[in-house]
């Protein structure tokens, strides 16, 4: 029997390091393993140990006879990665991570963020020896997207965070919440008080579609919609009108996936997730049955990882909906599970989301309010870089209240530090921005990539941190650690500490097991603060 890795496998790679018969693909030093949709286990080589599945931070692996019905086909997944790709004869052993000198003295470091990517830093960073850590974020609560960009029903995905809050118990680790740095704090200042800097700041802003219309009420970004179901105090109180019956998604990554999910899952199902109350109240209201997601391309080029994708069909009381005037044969999974959802019959009653392939939209339209949208159908071109979209000439119109944009988010610059624009990152080095100053994350490589993309990331930035204060090359910080907390508390005196958050979380988690769900947030800065404080 073998072990079987399935869908909300996060990419992290701890696994692989646990597995003593190294058979899990792709490794952090395959190319490959940029780009992968998720890892997979060679069924011929795992000798059913479990030592994988115990280091799992996301629960992602099963033995394969306990493999839900929703799971099953992930064991012939896992092994047709191995058919195509065979599992090499030699391999080079992972290298030993590189550990600040003891001569040197203590390491200190803030990391600018409170996401996956700055957690996985600090946690790389806790690990080395004698490091001590100091992480800030403008909001009162940690976890960045984890906390409001990972979907409610995707509650395994999140327990992630659980490893990340173990290992911050740390003594020579502290939170700094509800500072803002270029505020409260300056940039020069952290480096004052560190020997590093590293910032982890995510890219923060959607990409928009440059359409005439696009600024219509009733259309909005991904990223609204999501911060606003999922709590964000910046987006609690913002509006959506779900008075339609159609809605319309342009973009077919895995973000717009996940908005298809909320609005076409039964309210009462969402009730049992972490989903904020205010949204939950609005869907309950919504009249939306059908969600249409438009891409420019077929689904072979699509965003969308074929995971979340197969798990639509699972789906109760909703089709999903493809055209096979939009499909090509193929061997790729995605390709296949198209097929496979364009020979279903539809459900009368179901609601429905639809895949629209080849098709982008032309304008949004409507006297005051989104009406319709136009949209160009597409057939693919060869180009230097792979396929491409052209249009046909042929066009059409969604009738629709609500349109959503989700393609692709990308970085804003940031005070002090340098900023590629083209590309929406901070110019870097492996990590290494300027003497002292670093970055991790999508701030660091573009906006790509899966929560567990982020371990790889940061070991590399902190590896690079390491050499550098072991060849002397950082400034021994002017001011120490209590310095810095007097400091932070003069200029913001609602920071939120370690015990703060511990006290966020508590009550969060006690309103949940009254309501039987896994917590219920709070959704304004100003009372996350009056409950950090109790």
């Amino acid at each position: 029997m073998a072990y079987v890795i399935t869908q909300r496998c996060c990419n992290d790679a701890t696994c692989i390091a646990e597995c003593p018969v190294d058979c899990i693909r792709p490794t952090p030093d395959q190319p490959e393993f940029a780009t992968a949709e998720m890892l997979y286990i060679d069924p011929d080589t795992c000798i059913d140990c479990g030592a994988c599945a115990d280091s799992c931070p996301v629960q992602a692996i099963f033995p394969e006879d306990e493999l839900t019905e929703s799971l099953s086909r992930y064991r012939d997944i896992n092994a047709e990665y191995f058919q195509a790709n065979p599992l090499e004869a030699d391999f080079t052993p992972i290298p030993a991570e590189l550990r600040p000198p003891k001569e040197r003295g203590t390491l200190r470091v803030a990391i600018v963020g409170a996401g996956p990517s700055a957690c996985y830093a600090a946690q790389e960073l806790l690990e080395r020896g004698d490091v001590e850590v100091d992480m800030f974020d403008r909001l009162p609560t940690p976890w960045g997207l984890v906390r409001a960009g990972v979907a409610p029903d995707h509650a395994g995905t999140k327990i992630v965070t659980d490893a990340f809050a173990a290992d911050f118990r740390r003594d020579n680790f502290r939170f700094h919440l509800n500072v803002e740095v270029g505020d409260h704090i300056s940039h020069d200042e952290l480096l004052a008080h560190h020997h590093a800097v590293i910032y982890a700041v995510g890219a923060s802003t959607d990409r928009r579609l440059g359409i005439p219309g696009e600024d219509l009420p009733g259309s909005h970004s991904a990223t609204e919609f999501v911060s606003w179901y999922n709590g964000h105090p910046d987006f609690a109180d913002r509006e959506f009108d779900l008075s339609t019956e159609r809605a319309v998604i342009v973009g077919n990554g895995n973000v717009a996936l996940d908005i298809a999910r909320i609005l076409t899952t039964d309210p009462d199902q969402l009730a049992t997730t972490d989903i904020a109350d205010h949204a939950l109240e609005a869907l309950r209201h919504s009249a939306i049955r059908e969600v249409v997601l438009l891409g420019r391309r077929s689904p072979a080029e699509a965003a969308y990882t074929s995971p979340e994708f197969l798990a639509l069909g699972y789906l109760p009381d909703v089709d999903v909906v493809v055209d096979t005037a939009d499909l090509e044969p193929g061997d790729a999974l995605k390709v296949r599970l198209a097929h496979e959802y364009a020979e279903r019959p539809s459900t009368p009653g179901n609601k429905r989301i639809v895949f629209r392939y080849l098709a982008s939209p032309l304008a949004i339209t409507g006297y005051g309010h989104v009406e319709a949208l136009e949209v160009s159908r597409n057939r693919l071109v060869s180009s230097e870089s792979g396929p491409a979209a052209e249009a046909t000439g042929e066009t059409g119109t969604l009738a629709t209240g609500l349109v959503l944009r989700s393609i692709g988010y990308r970085g804003e610059p940031v005070p002090d530090l340098p900023f590629d624009d083209a590309r929406g990152i901070v110019p870097n080095d492996q990590g290494s921005v300027a003497p002292g100053v670093y970055v991790t994350g999508w701030i660091k490589r573009g906006a790509r990539g899966v929560i567990g993309t982020n371990k790889v990331d940061a070991k590399e930035t902190v590896d690079k941190i390491i050499g550098d204060f072991a060849a002397g090359e950082l400034k021994t910080p002017i001011n120490d650690r209590e310095a810095l907390a007097a400091l932070v508390r003069e200029r913001q005196p609602e920071v939120v500490d370690r015990d703060g958050w511990t006290a966020i979380d508590a009550a969060e988690r006690a309103a949940g097991e009254a309501a039987g769900r896994p917590r219920v947030k709070i959704t304004t800065a100003v009372d996350l603060v009056r409950t950090a404080g109790r």
